[in-house]
């Protein structure tokens, strides 16, 4: 059952969070040049968020099942995972929604800020769940 979870939480990583990750990435240059690509580029990372949930649920679901609940590699990797999500539903997605809306108080600059720092939390996660410190199976 270990594998099957494992295989889940990984699949639901590549399918939800990667085409966030892109999509988010491209709006900001979007919003600098290209106008027309907003509205897709929003909603793609409004349907992917909602998807991501089954990230975090499967990722639960494995650590549980290997017994790792506790490590403190898996902890931080919780603790940064929360901190991407609230990035991306309290200050990527709105923002996106504004300058979608023509509110000229957001600008592209600080939405790439935002991306970037996004981006960087789902690379740690992800190398946290690779290489695992402290782990006792030579990764």
């Amino acid at each position: 059952m270990t594998k099957f979870l494992l295989s889940l939480h990984v699949l639901a990583a590549i399918i939800a969070i990667g085409p966030v990750t892109v999509a988010a990435g491209m709006f900001p240059a979007a919003a600098r040049r290209d106008h027309s690509a907003l509205p897709l580029l929003h909603r793609i990372c409004r349907v992917y968020a909602v998807f991501g949930i089954a990230v975090p649920v499967f990722g639960l679901a494995t650590a549980s099942s290997l017994g790792v609940l506790t490590d403190t590699w898996l902890v931080v990797s919780i603790v940064l995972t929360l901190a991407a999500a609230l990035i991306l539903g309290l200050l990527i997605l709105p923002y996106q929604q504004r300058i979608l809306s023509g509110t000229p108080a957001v600008r592209p600059a600080r939405l790439a800020m935002l991306t970037g720092v996004f981006n960087l939390l789902w690379a740690t996660v992800t190398i946290l769940m690779i290489v695992r410190p402290g782990s006792t199976t030579g990764a």
